[in-house]
C-alpha cells in the first residue's frame, strides 16, 4: 500500500478555536516545559537503549505527548488530591504529577534504587502521595481498578477524581467493558481517556471494531462522551478540566476520546513495516503536538522565542544531570528479590542459590 487510506484522515491544523483555555501565561509555559521534558527524556532513553543500558522494552509516546500532559495538567495535584493511572505511553502524565526524570531513568535501567528496586521497568510504579498508580496491564485492567479507587472517593465524600487511560485496542477487552459499566451505574467521579492512536500493536482500528469513534462505545453505557483532537493541547486540557469539574459535582464518569497518532512502533524494536507508506511523515509534518502548541502560544502572544529557548536549555541540563546521577548505579543483588514477598525472608547465607 503506497497511499494513506481514506479511513485515516489527519485533522487539519487550526480547526480548533484560538483559545488559551483559561490558562495563565505561566501555566502555558509550564505545559510547554512538560511537553519538551517528555520528548527529551524519551530521546535520552533511546540513546541508553541503543547502548544496551535499558532493561527490557522501550515504549515511546512520540506524537502523543500532548494528550498525556494536558490531561494530567487539568487535574488537582498533590497529597490527597486526584489519582491517575498511566499506560506505557503516558510518561508525560507521570512527569506532570511529580515523577522525576531520574526515577524514570532508574526504572528503565532496573537500578537497585529505582522506585521498584529493579523489579519492574518503565512506568510500572506507584506514588500515591503524588497521585499516580502504576498499571498492572495496558489491556483494560486498570479501568475496574480505577473504578474501585473512585468508589472510595465517593463513599468518603472526598472531592477527588480518578483518571485512567485506555488504548483503542484495549477497548476491545472484557475488563474495559466491565469497568465502564460499573463506573456508569455507580456514577463514579472518574475520567476515562480513550487514546485512538491508530494502532493496537500492528492492528488498525478498522480491523477490530466497526464503530468510527471510541466515544460510541461509552455512550452505549449511558456515559457522556466527547471526541477531541488529541494533538491540540488546549482542546484536551479544556475537555479534561470540564470532565473533572463535572465529576466533582457528583455527575459521574466521563469519557474523552483523543484522536492522536503513534509515530513509533509498539516498542523501540518494532520496525513498523505494517504502516502505510507516508503516513508517519504526514502526521509528523502536519500534526506534531509540540509544534502545534508552540505555534498557538506564539500566535496568542503567550511566549517569546527566548522563553522557549530558556526552557529547552533548562531541560537539557536536568536530563543530563539525571543521567549522570544514575547511569553507573548498580543493579539489584539477587537476594533483594525476597523482601516484601516473604514476611521473614531467609538470611543471605541460607539462600538456596548460594549453595549452587
Amino acid at each position: 500500500m503506497n497511499a494513506v487510506p481514506a479511513t485515516r484522515p489527519t485533522p487539519a491544523i487550526g480547526t480548533a478555536p484560538a483559545t488559551a483555555a483559561g490558562l495563565s501565561r505561566d501555566q502555558a509555559l509550564d505545559i510547554y516545559y512538560y511537553l519538551r521534558l517528555t520528548r527529551t527524556l524519551e530521546e535520552r532513553l533511546v540513546a541508553l537503549y541503543r547502548q544496551t543500558k535499558v532493561i527490557g522494552g522501550l515504549y515511546r509516546s512520540l506524537g502523543q505527548e500532548g494528550e498525556s500532559v494536558a490531561t494530567a495538567y487539568a487535574l488537582e495535584r498533590g497529597r490527597n488530591k486526584d489519582i491517575l493511572s498511566p499506560l506505557i505511553r503516558n510518561l508525560g502524565s507521570l512527569l506532570v504529577m511529580g515523577a522525576k526524570p531520574v526515577e524514570i531513568l532508574r526504572q528503565y535501567m532496573a537500578k537497585a534504587n529505582s522506585p521498584t528496586r529493579g523489579r519492574e521497568q518503565n512506568v510500572h510504579f506507584n506514588d500515591l502521595e503524588k497521585g499516580y498508580l502504576g498499571q498492572i496491564s495496558h489491556l483494560g485492567d486498570m479501568i475496574p481498578v480505577m473504578a474501585g479507587i473512585a468508589l472510595t472517593f465517593k463513599l468518603r465524600r472526598e472531592p477527588r477524581v480518578g483518571l485512567v487511560y485506555i488504548g483503542d485496542g484495549g477497548t476491545s477487552t472484557g475488563s474495559f467493558h466491565e469497568g465502564l459499566n460499573f463506573a456508569a451505574v455507580q456514577r463514579l467521579p472518574m475520567i476515562i481517556i480513550g487514546e485512538y492512536n491508530h494502532w493496537a500493536y500492528s492492528t488498525p482500528p478498522e480491523k477490530q471494531f466497526a464503530v468510527k469513534d471510541l466515544a460510541e462505545k461509552a455512550k452505549g453505557y449511558g456515559i457522556p462522551a466527547v471526541t477531541v483532537d488529541g494533538n491540540d493541547v488546549f482542546a484536551v486540557y479544556e475537555a479534561t478540566k470540564f470532565a473533572a469539574e463535572r465529576a466533582r459535582r457528583g455527575k459521574g464518569v466521563h469519557f474523552i476520546e483523543v484522536k492522536t497518532y503513534r509515530r513509533k512502533g509498539h516498542a523501540e524494536h518494532d520496525d513498523q513495516h505494517y504502516v502505510p507508506a507516508g503516513e508517519i511523515d504526514r502526521w509528523a509534518a502536519e500534526n506534531d503536538p509540540v509544534d502545534r502548541y508552540v505555534a498557538r502560544l506564539q500566535e496568542q502572544g503567550m511566549a517569546a522565542p527566548d522563553d522557549l529557548t530558556d526552557i529547552d536549555d533548562r531541560i537539557r541540563v536536568e536530563v543530563d544531570q539525571a543521567t549522570d546521577a544514575c547511569v553507573d548505579e548498580p543493579l539489584p543483588e539477587g537476594e533483594s528479590a525476597l523482601p516484601d514477598v516473604y514476611v521473614d525472608p531467609p538470611a543471605a547465607d541460607k539462600l538456596w542459590f548460594r549453595t549452587l
